[in-house]
């Protein structure tokens, strides 16, 4: 009996076990269901991987402990799962590991986390969270790793952190963080953190002098924030820290250093980045100590006094950056010493010496150009004289040298020629004189040469063929005498070209109509002869073009760069006649071109009827076929689109040789045949682009082709294009915030496609405002896609960065790796996104000395967008009253819609190519941030009861 009595016991206790145990278990499974319920997940990963029929322990992301068959950790990197984070999640009592990075979750961080006991890691960095940090993760005593970067919480740093006595990674940046950095979650030495970020917040007081004593820490990063006071001095002190950034922020007084044993000074500090602040005095000497020091970031501050020779002492040192000081003297002679340079990746991989708009004077020390390592160099803006140096043929690395707004005199070294590696020289605004040295033209890689104002006499050198790869020269305000080479014709990536303020003479040559990209051309000022070239007019990109004072004659042609031309462009030349609405006189004209013009206005209508029946004829065709598939005609539209439906003699008659004026619903583009590979690429070309069929692109009506001529007839956009609606006077177009987002969504759903839906990724290389056409609806339409391909060939889709782009868009790693990618496109989209919401061009007069559009941006994001948001954005009643309402009824900055869409452009024009998104990622976000706005709008307008 008592046998039997102990079996049952036994019995009951098993199944006791066993029930608890299924019980845990579905409690597990109702939180990751709970989870699953409030995410859409649009690619169904959750969907196809977590099945009902599968134990949750196997589904996709969910990892369980062996025994208990308990989940351990929920960890979904890289997956849209699109929605918001369920409270339930705080049931999974045994996880230690959740991870849901770039998964593009909404919301707020629920409380009910803080229940997770055993949890260790916490990475939910690069979402949209908003709301505040919870104070219940004070609670989560065992963490390891808190990360929450590139988010949008808001509110202060809970003081409740100071409980994770266990936590080595703490990294909060790229929030909406405020208020100070609060003591008491740096718990002295018995803290074990290695890693502190907190930049890219709006964090504000001073920097805690207690971080001092966290003796484990290695990297401490507090940078564009809004902290102020000193930067406190025991922080040198910090026996492990190896990397501190505090850039961008309002930080003053004097650098100063601990007193005491030097060997116990920043032994192990790498980098020190505290630039962008107020710090006052001299270069600390205090450096000395850090032998270990690398990076050296001192600009925009107010910093003063010489530029200190024990510098050449940090032996390791590979970047010094000390632009925009107050520093005055010369450069001493002992930099010499750093000639052990180092490559650093800071996007450009380039070992730098930047010391430029200072005030320092003296020559340039012969020891500097013995840096056989260094590859950008920047002296500008300073007061130095003296030659430059004759050794400078030694710097055979060196990619970047800005030696302009000096006062450097003598002869330009022939040793310039040797610098096989160089693609961006400036010399302007000096006292050089003699001649152009001829070894000058050696350099086969140059992207861009300016060596205006200066005194430099004698001929330009006859031979320009090596420069093929150059896109801007600025050769202006010197004395040059002669005539224009002939051999202009093979720059035919030039897009600026200024002669202005010499003493050219003889005829503008005909090799000029080579420079199919050429944008703007100034040859004002000179002694130029004849008449003006008419191919001036059939030059695609030429917008700007001055001719004044001169000696040129003869009719103004029309169309193209002369539809727009002002009077200031042609002054000086009393010869020229044609275009009575600037005051020339008319032109004496033969009867045979009148009777020519009375006939080409009855021929030209019917010319164009013609081609328009083509096409509704073709359209018919193919609706009919469409509608009857067993008809046996077979036809095709690519051959109709590839074949010569129109002849060179009908283009060139019917619009006057491409007058502008006489294209009437067509327009033509014309593709010079000299162009090295052109023969051979166009055809296919033809195929890439004809392929391409989007509501966002260009549409390719006909072609035209001969043995040296080839012409696409796009549709005609009647509306112009989106630089002169932003930068006109008058843009009631674009006004308003959802007009200017709904151009910008269009346009990224044209990229989307040609980067990610066509058979093959279509790079478009210069993506600008200048390429957005507007249809008669103001639709947005893409154009000159796919061009860079037919001229240079594709690899693979990547494309030479020989086809350079256009300055101020252009990604800043295509100069150096010479490769053009779908990311590149990304930052002309990021660059362009910014400047249809402030306004300003990428070249904007105010950009310089290092500020870019897209630095501008940043310094006020995220609280003073208000400042860089474009005043007419602003003056748009529909937009005020939106951001009005949304200011009243919001309580999180994670609605701010200027902040969204500041924060994609700057995502989107991230320095490394890396750190961008993709088009469709793009297309997705816009479309998120156009549906919110266009939903608060109707809550606007929506009647309400109080």
């Amino acid at each position: 009996m008592t046998l039997l009595v102990l079996v049952i016991m036994s019995s009951t206790s098993i199944t006791v076990a066993e029930h608890h145990r299924r019980s845990s278990n579905d409690t597990d499974l109702a939180a990751l269901l709970a989870f699953k319920a409030q995410l859409s997940d649009p690619h169904g990963v959750l969907g196809d991987g977590w099945r009902d029929n599968v134990s949750f322990c196997h589904w996709i992301g969910v990892s369980c402990s062996r025994r208990r068959q308990r989940v351990t950790a929920l960890v979904l990197p890289d997956t849209l799962l699109d929605g918001s984070i369920t409270p339930h999640l705080g049931n999974l009592s045994f996880l230690t590991v959740l991870s849901h990075t770039n998964t593009s979750l909404t919301g707020s961080i629920p409380a009910e986390l803080g229940r997770l006991a055993r949890l260790r890691y916490l990475d939910l960095r690069r979402n949209t969270l908003s709301g505040s940090i919870p104070s219940t993760m004070g609670n989560l005593t065992r963490l390891q790793s808190l990360i929450f970067d590139r988010n949008h919480l808001s509110g202060k740093i809970p003081s409740e952190l100071q409980n994770l006595q266990n936590l080595v990674h703490l990294s909060l940046q790229g929030n909406y963080l405020s208020g100070s950095i609060p003591d008491l979650i740096f718990n002295g030495s018995s803290s074990v953190l290695t890693f502190i970020n907190l930049g890219n917040n709006s964090l504000s007081g001073p920097i805690p002098s207690v971080i001092s004593s966290l003796s484990m820490l290695q990297v401490l990063v507090l940078q564009f924030n809004q902290l102020s006071g000193s930067l406190p001095p025991t922080i040198f002190n910090m026996s492990r820290l190896e990397e501190l950034y505090s850039a961008g922020n309002n930080l003053t007084g004097p650098i100063t250093f601990p007193a005491g044993n030097q060997s116990f000074i920043c032994p192990m500090i790498r980098t020190l980045g505290i630039g962008g602040n107020r710090f006052t005095g001299r270069i600390p000497p205090g450096l000395t100590a850090c032998r270990k020091l690398e990076t050296l970031g001192l600009c925009l501050n107010l910093l003063s006094g010489d530029v200190p020779e024990w510098l050449a002492d940090l032996s390791e040192l590979n970047f010094l950056y000390l632009c925009e000081n107050e520093l005055t003297g010369s450069i001493p002679a002992v930099l010499s010493n750093l000639t052990m340079l180092t490559e650093l990746d800071l996007s450009f991989c380039l070992n730098v010496i930047s010391l430029s708009n200072n005030q320092l004077s003296g020559p340039i020390p012969d020891s500097i150009v013995l840096m056989e390592n260094l590859q950008y160099s920047s002296l500008h803006g300073n007061i130095m004289f003296g030659p430059v140096p004759t050794q400078i043929g030694t710097l055979q690395s060196i990619v970047v040298l800005y030696l302009d707004d000096n006062k450097f005199s003598g002869s330009i070294p022939n040793g310039v020629g040797n610098l096989t590696t160089l693609q961006d020289l400036r010399l302007s605004y000096n006292l050089l004189s003699s001649s152009i040295p001829a070894s000058l033209v050696n350099l086969s890689n140059l992207l861009r040469l300016y060596i205006s104002h200066n005194n430099l006499t004698g001929a330009l050198p006859s031979d320009l063929s090596p420069w093929r790869a150059i896109a801007e020269m600025g050769i202006s305000a010197n004395n040059l005498v002669g005539s224009l080479p002939t051999s202009w014709g093979h720059l035919q990536l030039l897009s600026y070209l200024n002669l202005s303020q010499n003493t050219f003479n003889d005829l503008i040559p005909d090799s000029f109509k080579g420079l199919v990209n050429l944008e703007t051309l100034d040859l004002s000022h000179n002694n130029l002869l004849g008449g003006i070239p008419k191919y001036f007019a059939n030059l695609t990109f030429l917008t700007s073009l001055n001719l004044s004072f001169n000696n040129l004659q003869g009719q103004i042609p029309s169309g193209g760069v002369f539809s727009n031309i002002t009077l200031q462009s042609l002054m000086g030349n009393p010869r020229l006649c044609g275009v009575p609405r600037l005051g020339f006189p008319a032109c004496l004209e033969k009867s045979h071109s009148t009777r020519t013009k009375h006939l080409l206005k009855i021929v030209l209508p019917a010319i164009i009827a013609a081609f328009g029946a083509i096409v509704v004829f073709l359209y018919l065709l193919i609706g009919k076929k469409m509608k009857n598939p067993d008809i046996t005609a077979s036809f095709d539209i690519a051959d109709a689109i590839c074949h010569r439906l129109v002849s060179y003699q009908e283009i060139v008659r019917a619009t006057e040789n491409f007058n502008e004026d006489n294209l009437l619903g067509v327009a033509i583009k014309i593709l010079n045949m000299q162009v090295e590979r052109a023969l051979r690429s166009f055809d296919a070309e033809c195929h890439v682009l004809r392929m391409a069929r989007h509501r966002n692109l260009i549409k390719i009506l006909n072609t035209c082709s001969n043995l040296d001529f080839r012409a696409l007839l796009l549709q005609f956009m009647p509306n112009g294009n989106l630089e002169s609606y932003l930068h006109s006077e008058s843009r009631p177009c674009v006004g308003s915030f959802l007009k200017r987002m709904e151009i910008m969504l269009d346009v990224s759903m044209a990229m989307e496609y040609l980067h990610h839906e066509h058979h093959e990724v279509v790079l478009h290389c210069d993506l600008k405002p200048t390429n957005v056409l507007f249809d008669e609806e103001m639709t947005a339409h893409v154009a000159d896609f796919g061009i860079a391909k037919m001229l240079l060939g594709d690899d693979n889709s990547a494309v030479s960065a020989s086809m350079p782009g256009t300055i101020g868009y252009m990604a800043p790693e295509r100069p150096l790796m010479r490769k053009a990618s779908r990311k590149s496109d990304v930052f002309s989209f990021g660059i362009m996104l910014l400047e249809v919401f402030t306004g300003k061009r990428p070249t904007d007069p105010m950009f310089i000395g290092g500020l870019t559009l897209r630095l501008w941006v940043s310094q006020s994001f995220p609280d003073n967008l208000i400042d860089v948001a474009d005043e007419h954005l602003l003056q748009d009643e529909e937009t005020r009253l939106c951001f009005d309402y949304q200011n009243i009824s919001s309580t999180s900055r994670s609605n701010s819609f200027l902040t969204l869409i500041f924060e994609l452009g700057l995502l989107c024009s991230s320095e490394s190519p890396e750190q961008r998104i993709a088009m469709n990622d793009v297309v997705s976000k816009l479309k998120g941030i156009k549906k919110d706005y266009s939903a608060s709008m109707l809550e606007m307008q929506r009647p309400r009861q109080y």
